[in-house]
């Protein structure tokens, strides 16, 4: 089937249902060195093409045969995010691009078809990679891609999308809140350092129990949207923690639906024992398994987390990875605090990931 080209103004979507998982056969060079374009490749495409709602033309794309050609290192969040869309999208989420099989931007968001909580920028999760900033800049000002009367987060791990989403924020009067990160990948998961844990203390998955202890220790934690995003975390995407004898972890690390280590934390009173690194360890020895790429980010000044991922082989990659949270008619209705009082890292993203 030839390529399929949108009408300009209408988006293309690639479909979001249900996917069996794709043999490791078929993943192309998924750890290469960060030095080197990142390149992935699913076996040859097969498509069908359907008319949808508003006279887009949405594209099923059968899961297990996603086909990206030439995606770099900028793409990682995207990479990591459709997989998870491919085996079985506990996220709801779907892809959107500017054209199809030769895109110029590939965008997912929350599946339009579930009802989302327009206040909820943690769930209300987008992230982009382009080709051409051009088409950045249309799809994200496009009202039938974007839905701009909520709050929403986006990811990026490109200066363009920032730089849009900005001005696209700033044109309509709402409040965006950027947060840079380093982003950092493993080049070679299977050769990580191994921690033993201290006698008495056990590895095991965090449990939806868990919850209350995350929220109460994370930077956006508190609320019913921050507790509500953390049990689909912990239900649905690898984790791992380190549980005491007789009580709740005293070290944890889950994964987001981007496929990155985020919210990893040690307790204050435990710090300074290397609990994080088996837990790390866990972690990335499971989404290694299942084909996922070991990434994750970290906000520059944090030296303890950049020190213990360093440690672990980890390898900071150029660039910024943005996370931005945007509220509609924030600025006019709330203190400019309200949403960042500390300057602590966004939901979806790992604040302290290897805090000792």
């Amino acid at each position: 089937m030839g390529p399929m080209a949108g009408s300009g103004s209408v988006p293309l979507f690639l479909g979001q249902g249900q996917a069996p998982r794709p043999s490791k056969s078929r993943l192309l060079a998924p750890y290469p060195d960060p030095s080197q374009p990142l390149f992935f490749s699913w076996g040859p495409l097969h498509c069908r093409a359907m008319r949808g709602e508003s006279h887009s033309l949405a594209v099923n794309v059968h899961p297990s045969h996603w086909h990206f050609r030439g995606l770099s290192r900028p793409s990682l969040h995207v990479y990591g995010t459709v997989m998870h869309v491919n085996r079985g999208n506990p996220a709801s989420q779907e892809v959107v691009v500017d054209s199809w099989p030769e895109f110029k931007i590939v965008l997912t968001r929350p599946n339009r078809e579930v009802t989302w909580d327009p206040s909820d920028f943690g769930t209300n999760l987008y992230t982009a990679f382009y080709r051409d900033e051009g088409a950045c800049r249309a799809l994200l000002g496009n009202s039938h891609a974007v839905d701009w009367s909520q709050a929403f987060q986006i990811q990026g791990l490109q200066d363009g999308v920032y730089e849009t989403i900005r001005d696209i924020a700033r044109a309509r009067g709402h409040e965006m809140k950027m947060y840079p990160y380093l982003p950092l990948l493993h080049p070679d998961p299977p050769s990580m350092p191994q921690y033993r844990h201290d006698e008495g203390l056990r590895l095991a998955p965090v449990s939806p129990t868990h919850a209350m202890l995350l929220s109460n220790t994370w930077m956006f934690g508190w609320n019913s949207w921050s507790l509500r995003y953390l049990c689909l975390l912990i239900r649905h995407f690898p984790n791992a923690c380190l549980l005491a004898p007789e009580g709740p972890p005293i070290s944890w690390s889950l994964s987001d639906p981007l496929a990155a280590l985020m919210h990893g934390y040690t307790l204050p009173e435990h710090r300074g024992q290397r609990h994080m690194a088996p837990v790390v360890g866990m972690l990335a020895a499971q989404l290694h398994a299942r084909g996922f790429p070991v990434y994750t980010r970290v906000l520059p000044h944090n030296e303890p987390s950049l020190r213990c991922l360093r440690h672990l082989g980890f390898r900071i990659l150029p660039g910024v990875f943005h996370q931005l949270v945007v509220r509609p008619g924030f600025a006019q209705s709330q203190p400019a605090h309200a949403l960042d009082s500390a300057q602590g890292p966004a939901p979806g993203s790992g604040e302290r990931p290897c805090a000792q």
